[in-house]
């Protein structure tokens, strides 16, 4: 890297590419602003340019009293992050995370992060077809399969918890072993719960934002990273970068894992971590009008799980692999085949195409830290989404705006745990 930060420092330059960005690379805006100067003022400056910055931005641009000269700022291309590198799910915990988040946040809190999840899948939807933005959206059923016993108990135990703690369990059905077997096609199914959920092309849906957010006026300048904010005169900050610096009343850090290089009071409490996807062309078995009509999460444990969509555009499917063992290895492929040996044998040109990888900002108490940064007056964070970006944005983005523009927490629809205070940093740190 040429400009050394603290860590996690700048994401690294040239990196690979995936099937959201191979697919958009005629876009007009992947390189807006690379060679052309940067302003010496604006009213807000964004860091980032993926899903979280870009909404944020277009909230604050369309609000009454929000600023309308906004400079964005990104370290490599438009949406080079994890935006544009999931493996396109759109899919909201509808009970699971109940357990996890009442033990570290208490009921109360688990329910509201549930209940906002499910909310932000329909804000995304009502967001697509109020704008008409074409991204392959598909607005699905998805299926939670369950793979190993010890999962059986653990999450059919979360759902009774979370029922008998009042939530809402309309939309959200049992299959029993067999039932499941047959619904999944997945053999080996111990059952499976299903809901409404999302497939979706983040980069064209994030480009798409980007390019409404450049009629309403905001400057772009990709290959362009903030390197430091220092305090300036009369309550404002200058945003620094090797082209130049900015100085400007307002900051907002979108820039998820790496939100500690320049918001070192983050560093330990917000993390990077590699996960990694694929492309695979599917065998006879599951084409045409073999496709899966829902997208699923295969589930061994709590944390080893694999995500799969199967695009209706092309058919291909995108295979989000397990943390623990990311690479499309040989473990990899005996798991998933020794689960469902109904894809047949692979044909010159089917299976596996490429693979990608991206950089999940995870936290200490797993949710987002989203508000004013303590002790810096004007300067804003959301970031730290837990691989859960797409069920949060499109609802904490508003509220973030909402914030800035003179509203208050409870303003936003927003559970009290994603708030960044003083007093949260102090005791994740403790």
């Amino acid at each position: 890297m040429t400009h050394e930060l603290p860590p996690p420092g700048l994401p690294v330059e040239r990196p690979c590419l995936s099937i959201w960005q191979r697919t958009t690379r005629q876009n007009p805006l992947i390189n807006e602003g690379a060679s052309s100067p940067i302003p010496e003022t604006a009213e807000a400056v964004v860091i980032g340019s993926g899903l979280a910055g870009t909404v944020t931005a277009y909230e604050l641009l369309t609000s009454p009293n929000g600023p309308k000269k906004i400079v964005m700022l990104e370290a490599r291309e438009a949406c080079s992050g994890a935006s544009g590198r999931n493996a396109g799910h759109c899919r909201p915990d509808a009970f699971r995370g109940f357990t996890a988040f009442s033990k570290i946040h208490g009921p109360e809190q688990a329910m509201k992060i549930i209940q906002h999840e499910k909310l932000v899948l329909q804000l995304v939807k009502k967001f697509i077809d109020t704008h008409n933005i074409d991204c392959d959206f598909d607005y699905c059923k998805t299926f939670d399969v369950i793979l190993g016993e010890d999962f059986f108990t653990y999450v059919t135990e979360s759902f009774e918890s979370y029922k008998k703690a009042g939530g809402d369990t309309t939309g959200i059905s049992w299959y029993e072993q067999e039932e499941a077997r047959k619904v999944t096609r997945v053999p080996s199914a111990l059952g499976a719960f299903e809901w409404m959920a999302a497939n979706l092309h983040p980069a064209k849906l994030c480009l798409a934002i980007l390019a409404m957010n450049r009629r309403l006026g905001l400057s772009l300048f990709t290959h362009t990273p903030a390197t430091s904010v220092t305090a300036g005169d009369n309550n404002t900050w200058i945003v620094h970068t090797p082209r130049g610096s900015i100085t400007t009343p307002l900051v907002v850090h979108a820039t998820n894992a790496f939100a500690a290089a320049l918001l070192p009071q983050l560093h330990t409490l917000l993390t990077p971590m590699r996960a990694q996807a694929h492309k695979v062309i599917p065998t006879p078995a599951f084409s045409s009008t073999n496709m899966i009509t829902h997208t699923y999460s295969l589930r061994f444990a709590l944390h080893h799980f694999y995500s799969l969509i199967q695009r209706k555009s092309d058919g291909a499917m995108v295979l989000g692999t397990s943390r623990g063992i990311p690479g499309m290895s040989e473990i990899t492929r005996s798991e998933i085949t020794s689960k469902n040996d109904d894809f047949g044998e692979e044909a010159l040109g089917e299976g596996h195409e490429f693979g990608w990888t991206g950089i999940l900002g995870m936290t200490r108490d797993s949710v987002p830290f989203i508000g004013p940064v303590p002790g810096l007056a004007g300067q804003y964070v959301m970031a730290g989404f837990n691989g859960h970006g797409m069920a949060r944005i499109f609802g904490c983005a508003p509220g973030l705006a909402k914030m800035m523009t003179g509203g208050a927490w409870a303003d936003t629809g927003m559970p009290e745990c994603f708030q960044i205070t003083a007093d949260r940093i102090d005791k994740l740190k403790a």
